[in-house]
């Protein structure tokens, strides 16, 4: 694990399940793609639900500057994205469309373990959302991912364990 490792919850506006549909997630993929080539970082871990998102990312060594990624990556896919929600006058005088919560939720990775832990949660959020009996069954996740390498066993998260049912770092 390298310095600058964060875990990170997005939500949409008013929990509007923005990304049910195929075409808003490849937009989610696009705006990731065009924050990362203006600031670049890595996602480890990723999980899209319909109207939130965790993720873990690492910084290039000695950038700890999160925030702007955040903002090049919502004002990407904000101005792409056709929002038919109302949009409040606080929102007009920030130039905000009512795709997503003013703010996200962030937490540094302390270590090892609790890497683990996040990276768990996020595989395992799909499920506790009672929409998928397994993490292999959600389609827009790291789990696959980290199956193939060998991290998880393809069958991880069945059977519903209690301290996954209990995680909850939101």
């Amino acid at each position: 694990m390298k310095s600058g490792t964060f875990f990170f919850t997005a939500v949409t506006y008013l929990r509007t399940p923005i990304f049910a549909g195929e075409s808003a997630v490849e937009l989610l993929e696009k705006s990731f793609q065009y924050a990362m080539n203006k600031r670049p970082f890595e996602i480890d871990a990723m999980v899209v639900l319909p109207d939130h998102l965790h993720c873990i990312w690492t910084l290039p060594e000695n950038d700890f500057d999160f925030s702007v990624r955040w903002r090049l990556l919502k004002t990407s896919f904000s101005r792409a994205y056709v929002c038919t929600g109302a949009v409040t006058e606080s929102m007009r005088k920030k130039k905000e469309r009512g795709v997503w919560q003013r703010r996200f939720w962030e937490h540094a990775i302390l270590n090892q373990q609790d890497y683990n832990r996040h990276c768990d949660y996020i595989h395992y959020n799909p499920v506790k959302h009672g929409l998928v009996s397994s993490p292999v069954d959600w389609r827009h996740s790291s789990f696959k991912k980290f199956v193939e390498e060998g991290l998880y066993p393809a069958d991880w998260g069945q059977g519903v364990g209690k301290e996954l049912l209990e995680m909850n770092l939101e």
